[in-house]
């Protein structure tokens, strides 16, 4: 990055600090959204926003967007006040600035085509590497060995972890978090598996995709993806485990473990990430990270065809379209493993880290 550029970035924040100082200072003075999420809880517990508070702030909102539509104060208002909007670009910069190399998080953030390049030379790599069976119905393993799966998935997999905990470590020295307890960690889980600041503060939904009104569909289609996300990759350990520690590989029954949370998984992934963009594509795009939004489409359809690619590759199982099938499957999911921790995926964990860190300010 230029001199120039750096300037820029921090000309960038400055300005959006400036702002968040603004707006969060007119909320805390009126306070009518006080009981809503979280965030507007911490909102309250303040009477000044340096930059770390207004990081933990911006990490613990959902965007769900009801603090808007309650507002008076938004426009043709001359406070002109847009939290969520203010919120999702100040999130979005904690995780260009904390996530290593900041020019691949910015490019994943901003742009479609790392998705694309990505996935398309992973098809390559994989149809070289098993001989492009593309119209092959033999089994996974005859495909593709083991061992090169090993070689190829561990340092994908490995690599963007490290780098996602090296980024975690920075954000949270940046918000200036205590030492962690137990309880805390404990707490955040709960909030995190529940995801009840998408509730509306009163249970009666949010108003994501749908404006003034109340819905809670967000909420289901985010809980089915995390879950569904979940229960894959508990299904992938599980295997691991019958492969490593019980000598039984692959292939599995439907009925063994790693096939019932690998098929249910599938589906609540692929029907939550379906539910997500059409979501999306309702929502008010000046109510989110616009700059952001086309990379965040991708991400999302990137995940569902995690799911989907997976599941038609057990279902069409020893059909002439497996092999094809497998070589999409496993671009995909390569392409996602590089994405978790430089895309939308972040926001989950510096989410949960700001939820450890706000039970540590609560409990003061």
């Amino acid at each position: 990055m230029s001199q120039m550029d750096s300037t820029v970035g921090i000309s960038r924040q400055i300005v959006d600090h400036e702002e968040a100082q603004r707006q969060l200072g007119i909320c805390t003075s009126c306070r009518y959204c006080e009981g809503y999420c979280a965030a507007f809880k911490s909102v309250t517990r303040h009477r000044a926003f340096d930059v770390a508070t207004v990081s933990h702030i911006a990490n613990l909102c959902h965007n769900c967007r009801g603090c808007y539509y309650a507002c008076q104060y938004t426009e043709p208002h001359e406070f002109s006040l847009n939290i969520p909007a203010l919120l999702a670009n100040v999130r979005a910069q904690n995780w260009e600035e904390n996530i290593y190399p900041k020019v691949v998080t910015r490019q994943m953030q901003r742009h479609v085509w790392p998705y694309v390049l990505l996935t398309v030379l992973f098809i390559v790599l994989f149809s070289t590497a098993v001989g492009a069976p593309w119209a092959s119905a033999l089994p996974f393993y005859s495909v593709i060995s083991h061992n090169m799966m090993v070689l190829i998935f561990l340092p994908l997999f490995v690599l963007p972890v490290v780098a996602l905990i090296l980024g975690l470590r920075r954000y949270w020295r940046s918000i200036g978090g205590d030492p962690l307890k137990l309880v805390h960690v404990k707490h955040a889980i709960a909030s995190a598996a529940t995801m009840k600041q998408l509730d509306g503060g009163q249970g009666q939904g949010c108003n994501y995709e749908k404006g003034e009104r109340y819905t809670s569909v967000r909420r289901w289609a985010h809980q089915a993806t995390m879950y569904g996300f979940l229960l894959c990759f508990l299904s992938t350990s599980v295997a691991t485990l019958y492969h490593y520690l019980l000598n039984s590989p692959a292939p599995y029954s439907f009925f063994s473990l790693p096939k019932l949370f690998g098929v249910s998984g599938g589906l609540l992934l692929t029907c939550g990430c379906a539910v997500l963009i059409y979501l999306k594509r309702l929502a008010h795009a000046d109510l989110g990270s616009q700059k952001r939004q086309r990379a965040e489409f991708t991400f999302t359809t990137l995940l569902l065809l995690v799911g989907l690619t997976g599941l038609l590759l057990y279902w069409c199982s020893g059909t002439p379209v497996a092999g094809g099938l497998l070589i999409v499957h496993l671009s995909v999911v390569a392409t996602f493993f590089i994405a978790i921790p430089y895309s939308k995926m972040s926001h989950g964990f510096f989410r949960l880290a700001a939820l450890c860190r706000e039970s540590q300010l609560a409990a003061r």
